[in-house]
């Protein structure tokens, strides 16, 4: 475990002008660690100890230094043990959680735009007791869901912290294919009430399916079952530590912040001695402070980078458009470092940023105003493995062109662990609709004869209706069962 925090020892008021040398190497020092990516000290948390070298007299590890132990990590920051695979990657499916191991991936970490590297915001949270939860989920991130090797029919329980459209663009895509693809159950969205029933999540699900219903009622010559039913659990966003989910032993609450319209929240989850916060978007505030505190892992947005001028100088727009914006939504970075520094959790962390390597230096070096702690980018597919005596950070390595993996192998997992019992064959649910219902008759007679482009040995006849008898053997997609009744 961690060593005591030490307090630094603030330079003396009568010491006189500052050495304009020793002022220039220590810039050059905390630039150089920033660029590296490193946690460097500012300048403002430096002591001075008369009689040492320049290094010496400037540099202190919060967490009690240790020879080529750095200068911002603690003694807990080293792999858990549980990760019997790579320490340097995480290679989704190579490594079971521990029993009481918490892994965090950021599956999206972009505001606007989503590019390449950076999907919308969406952190998932997998717990030793085989749970899984998102939070938020943003524009593109199914794609890096899917990529992590997570099961589109098991993707569940998404926690929504507000209702601008970057925090849950992926819903509506999810939605329906998870449905065709064998997600029969519902879909659980737990999010917060508005300021008046039209504002809130139930309203927002009601609107979407609106939307999506000629979508919707296209897949229902699929087997769907209760895929299109979703259980929205929305709760008073005015709560505060309002209790929003509590089963299993894991336990999310919530409590308002000001985002500029009434109807914002972020959210801490407690599972096993284990604590993970997201703030979701707003301004920093006093409560955010108060249910970070001790967190293991506290997660908070950095959209607002209040460095107007170069903002306009990269952009082209006036730096007034960007200095509303943080003024009136967002977290800067100097605040993200005043937050981290008040609550002290385990590991501090930033997502929800539009990621430059322009301005990564000047960003860390606001948070390093006022917070020496341990800190990471959460950036795509980060991922930290928590326990109580550990936490671990990688990036995960997936394949650039991922299909989406069968749910057959968790399900498996999940029977030799005890947690469920499988039936000797699945059948899947009838479809709801019929072509015929949906379409003209004529549209279907302008088809070509499959004949026409079919090669002779190949040729199958088509199946225009759903198999009413078609069924799924358990044992012939999981051999070897563990477990298995009998």
């Amino acid at each position: 475990m961690s060593k005591e925090r030490q307090k630094h020892t603030p330079r003396p008021e009568n010491d006189g002008p500052e050495d304009p040398a020793r002022r220039d190497l220590l810039k050059g020092l905390a630039t150089g660690a920033a660029v590296a990516g490193a946690a460097t000290l500012h300048a403002g948390s430096v002591s001075a100890h008369e009689g040492s070298g320049p290094l010496g007299s400037t540099l202190r590890n919060p967490y009690g230094g240790r020879p080529a132990g750095g200068i911002s990590l603690p003694e807990y920051f080293r792999p858990t043990k549980y990760m019997t695979g790579s320490n340097a990657n995480y290679f989704p499916l190579t490594e079971e959680l521990g029993p009481d191991e918490m892994r965090i991936s950021f599956c999206g970490s972009t505001p606007y735009p989503p590019r390449e590297d950076q999907a919308g915001t969406c952190i998932m949270v997998e717990l030793g007791n085989g749970k899984r939860f998102f939070f938020d989920f943003g524009t593109g991130c199914v794609r890096n869901i899917i990529g992590m090797q997570v099961p589109g029919q098991l993707i569940n329980d998404i926690f929504i912290t507000h209702l601008h459209v970057d925090h849950y663009a992926d819903v509506p895509y999810i939605f329906p294919f998870r449905a065709w693809s064998g997600g029969y159950t519902p879909l659980r969205i737990h999010g917060p009430s508005g300021r008046t029933p039209e504002l809130g999540t139930k309203a927002m699900v009601d609107g979407m399916k609106q939307m999506l219903r000629w979508h919707l009622e296209a897949f229902d010559v699929f087997p769907i079952g209760d895929g299109y039913e979703i259980e929205v659990n929305e709760f008073d966003f005015r709560k505060e530590g309002g209790i929003v989910y509590d089963q299993d032993g894991v336990v999310v609450r919530s409590w308002p912040r000001s985002h500029a319209k009434d109807g914002a929240v972020g959210y801490r989850l407690d599972w096993n001695g284990l604590s993970f916060v997201w703030t979701g978007d707003g301004r920093p505030d006093e409560l955010s402070r108060q249910y970070g505190k001790g967190a293991d892992v506290f997660v908070t947005e950095m959209s607002g980078q209040d460095i107007g001028l170069l903002m306009t100088y990269k952009y082209g727009l006036p730096q007034e458009l960007f200095n509303y914006t943080i003024d009136t939504h967002h977290t800067s970075h100097y605040a993200v470092g005043k937050l981290f520094a008040d609550a002290r959790p385990r590991l501090g962390m930033v997502t929800h940023y539009t990621q430059d390597d322009d301005i990564d230096a000047e960003m860390l070096a606001g948070i390093r105003a006022h917070y020496d702690g341990l800190f990471q980018w959460g950036l795509d597919v980060a991922v930290v493995n928590v326990t109580k005596d550990a936490i671990w950070y990688r990036k995960a390595a997936i394949p650039g062109k991922s299909g989406s993996v069968a749910p057959f192998r968790e399900l498996a997992r999940m029977e030799a662990e005890g947690k469920i019992t499988l039936p000797d064959e699945i059948r899947p649910p009838q479809p709801r609709s019929s072509r015929a219902e949906q379409q003209d008759q004529k549209y279907r007679d302008m088809e070509i004869d499959p004949r026409e482009y079919y090669p002779e040995d190949v040729f199958r006849a088509p199946a225009p209706e759903w198999p009413s008898d078609f069924a799924i053997r358990v044992d012939d997609v999981i051999p070897g069962r563990k477990n298995k009744p009998e």
